[in-house]
């Protein structure tokens, strides 16, 4: 789906998520199921199950960090999938996948501790023949989108349609993600792109306490699978 033309900055994460919900209502998903990127995306995501009236849940990803340099991003594992890593990055910093062993170990175990936060001992869904529609609230390097879709792919074992959907990316990510994804929703792609925060008014940073809350609040007012 092409960008649709939307004023932006958004006001938060639920107005994007209540935006975005109504493109994806022009999909006519079937038998959808909203699986959310934590913390962020779950925000954009509540509105979007609300209004299809699926099932919602979170897919637990973790960026994969340069060794001392964690916020230098060279790849990430999504629950239920394998590490994908930036072949680019590791290629400038001249490093290879075995040389991340130790920080994959070390993210593994923060996102199994994560899962068990989110969820507790409930699995996932199950994907199969299911359309799996996630969401984050915007995409910059899309590493962790990347993950997330492919772990699903795994999951479902071949059976389903996966989209991907976000209020805003950079436009090379987005083209990217469609080789990625059966179909991408992104209600803008703005030039200039530096970060996701700068296309929010409001772009607090949610703890594991507000995701919870979002997981367990009934669908926003108004909004039903009718």
């Amino acid at each position: 789906m092409s960008p649709t033309r939307v004023r932006l900055p958004f006001l938060d994460r639920a107005e994007a998520g209540a935006l975005l919900a109504e493109a994806l209502r022009e999909t006519n998903p079937e038998d959808p199921v909203v699986l959310a990127l934590p913390r962020g995306g779950v925000a954009v995501a509540a509105p979007v199950a609300g209004l299809l009236g699926a099932p919602l849940d979170v897919l637990v990803t973790r960026k994969i960090g340069f060794p001392g340099q964690p916020e230098l991003g060279v790849g990430a594992i999504a629950e239920g999938g394998e590490p994908v890593f930036d072949t680019r990055m590791l290629g400038r910093v001249h490093m290879g996948p075995e040389d991340l062993e130790t920080v994959v170990r070390r993210e593994r175990r923060e996102l199994a501790r994560r899962v068990r936060v989110y969820r507790g001992e409930r699995p996932l869904p199950d994907l199969a023949g299911r359309t799996v529609i996630v969401v984050d609230d915007g995409l910059a390097t899309g590493g962790t989108a990347r993950a997330a879709l492919r772990a699903v792919r795994a999951l479902q074992g071949g059976r389903g349609r996966v989209t991907l959907a976000v209020p805003v990316a950079a436009a090379d990510t987005a083209a990217d993600m469609r080789g990625e994804a059966d179909e991408v929703v992104v209600l803008a792609t703005p030039g200039g792109f530096r970060a996701v925060g700068q296309w929010y008014e409001l772009f607090d940073q949610l703890t594991d306490a507000d995701v919870l809350a979002l997981l367990a609040a009934p669908p926003p007012s108004g909004m039903s699978g009718s």
